[in-house]
This record gives C-alpha cells, structure tokens and sequence, in this order.
C-alpha cells in the first residue's frame, strides 16, 4: 500500500483529483482557468467531473472569466452540480481576487489620466449586474483619498443626487473629483441624463472652486471618459 502511494501518477487520480495535483507538481501558474475553478468546486456531478463542470460554465458565459465573475448566486446554482455551498465559495473567491486588487493600490494613487481613474474604479464596477454611482475624491496633488459609492439601482439605471456628491466632496477637503458609474449592458454611449447629471454637476462645484476632472462610463473592461471625448 505505502509503496503504491509513492507512485501515484496523475493518470491514476480521478479526474477530479488531478488539477490539485496539478497545481501541487507544477505550479498554479500552468493551470487553466477551467482546472482552477474546478479546483474551487471540489467535484463535479453525476455526468461530468469538476474540469468538465468548469468547462461547461466557462463555454456558456463565452470563456471570459470576467463574465463568469459577474454571475449571481442564483445563476450560478443553475449549473447542475453548483448548489448554494459551491456557488458561495466560487463568488467568494472572485471576491478575494477583487479585494487583493484593493489592497495593491491602497497607497494614494495620483489620478494623471483616464486610464489610471479607469484602473481603479473598474474593480468596483465591471462586473456589477446592476447600476452603481462612484466618486474619487482628489487630494492637491491628484492622489485619491477616498473612493465612496452614492448609489445603487437597478438593470436600467441608478439615481444620485448632486448634493450628495457636492456634501462628500466638502466634507472630505476635495481639490478635484472624479464621478463614475457603470452600465450592465456594456453600451458605453453616454445617455442624455448622463450628460445632464455631469454638466449640472460641474456647475454645482464651482461654487466651491473643485473641478470636475472626469466622468467614466464603465463596460465590461472597457471605458468611456467624457473629458477625453470634450465632453467637460
């Protein structure tokens, strides 16, 4: 027994088994998307083993891992085989992966274009099935000292109210913002509210003398900025 053990070889796991030992042999790094999410699940069903299983809920949301991390809980349990523990572990590791990218950039990040705003916020925002209203609140230099979420609505929109953004921009000292939201459909063309918020909004602040550096439109790793379109 002891002696079949030290020769244990991947082809004699089962299929479940061996991306574990995979990762174990060879590294994390020589894994495939569907061999670590198969990891994360443990098993697989009746018919089909943990990569198969993986597989399958990568082909259906187009083999795009971000798409696959934007799935609710409840979508998530429609796979044969993910029930409510599988789908909780599979949405907290995506959360991990989101919050190690918070903890990367916790030191003050100096906004110095769109794209840098982007990298930010895009964590907060990409995979959200539902619209959410973001502001950056800028320091003298550029460099962000808080990121503050002002709303949360449904597929089709989200409300924020330009007080509100006004009030968190005074109360924290801001010398400049930035505004975000996303849209779930993935359609970045500004929306005519869209354009009404941003330019009422930048009235609004300068009363107070703080600019309106940006506002981002968030899709599905993609952006669109009205200060690089001439939009502010």
């Amino acid at each position: 027994m002891e002696n079949s053990v030290k020769h244990l070889t991947l082809k004699s796991l089962s299929e479940d088994d061996r991306p574990r030992e995979k990762l174990a042999t060879l590294g994390r790094q020589n894994l495939s998307d569907a061999e670590l999410i198969a990891i994360i699940l443990g098993s697989g069903n009746k018919n089909e083993t943990a990569v198969q299983l993986a597989q399958r809920m990568l082909a259906e949301n187009k083999n795009n891992i971000n798409q696959l991390a934007k799935l609710s809980l409840a979508e998530l349990k429609k796979f044969k085989g993910v029930g409510e523990a599988k789908a909780v572990t599979i949405a907290a590791a995506f959360e991990l992966a989101r919050r190690r990218t918070d903890t990367e950039t916790t030191q003050k990040v100096k906004i110095t274009s769109s794209a840098v705003a982007y990298q930010i916020l895009q964590k907060r925002l990409s995979d959200l099935p539902h619209e959410e209203f973001w502001v950056l609140i800028l320091n003298r230099a550029n460099q962000v000292i808080k990121e503050e979420n002002l709303s949360k609505g449904g597929i089709s929109g989200t409300v924020v109210d330009i007080r509100l953004i006004c009030k968190a921009a005074i109360e924290n000292n801001a010398s400049g913002i930035v505004i975000a939201h996303n849209h779930p459909s993935g359609q970045l063309t500004p929306s005519e509210q869209d354009k009404s918020i941003t330019n009422k909004l930048k009235e609004a602040l300068k009363t107070f003398e703080i600019p309106l550096l940006d506002h981002l439109i968030i899709g599905d790793q993609k952006y669109f900025s009205f200060a690089d379109e001439g939009l502010l």
